[in-house]
């Protein structure tokens, strides 16, 4: 099991940290929900039968462990607003990841605030899809979803994005 889970830890943590930080947007909570993430599947691993790569039961793991944070914060709503207002960009760990690093670019930093806007299902698919690069398949498997589903969450997240950067360029006079 040791090289098992070395193996997975080696070729999936920095996607695994990089997935559920564009969701919570804190190192501090990211790093926790990557170790709780860890811990259910050392227990779990027996139960992995193969129907999926191993990449898309992480993930799911994943996408389950934020929403059961998620669910246990007081007011679900009142906590995502909080988390992904877009007003809190700034770094507050002295040794910043490259996430952070390219979050204070202007533009990006843009792109940020309006993905902070969707809902929490069309932040997760365009982080899946974009992010990590997981296929709509993948996606649909780690989400639960139908492949339809995938594509229709992730066209709706893309033109609410281009409304609100649309909207952006206007206030900026660009």
């Amino acid at each position: 099991m040791d090289s098992v889970f070395q193996e997975i830890y080696e070729k999936y943590h920095t996607d695994l940290f990089q997935f559920i930080f564009y969701t919570v947007k804190s190192r501090e909570i990211t790093e926790d929900l990557v170790q709780e993430v860890y811990i259910r599947v050392l227990k779990s691993y027996h139960q992995f039968q193969g129907k999926s790569s191993l990449k898309t039961w992480l993930f799911s793991i994943a996408r389950n462990v934020t929403i059961d944070y998620f669910r246990k914060e007081k007011g679900l709503k009142n906590k995502i607003y909080f988390y992904f207002d877009g007003k809190q960009n700034e770094v507050k760990d002295l040794h910043p990841i490259p996430e952070e690093i390219a979050i204070q670019n202007e533009k990006i930093k843009q792109l940020y605030q309006c993905l902070h806007t969707c809902t929490v299902d069309q932040r997760m698919v365009l982080i899946a899809r974009f992010l990590q690069d997981m296929t709509i398949a993948e996606a649909a498997a780690v989400f639960g979803w139908t492949e339809s589903k995938v594509k229709t969450t992730q066209h709706r997240a893309l033109k609410a994005i281009k409304k609100k950067m649309e909207i952006l360029a206007e206030k900026e006079g660009h």
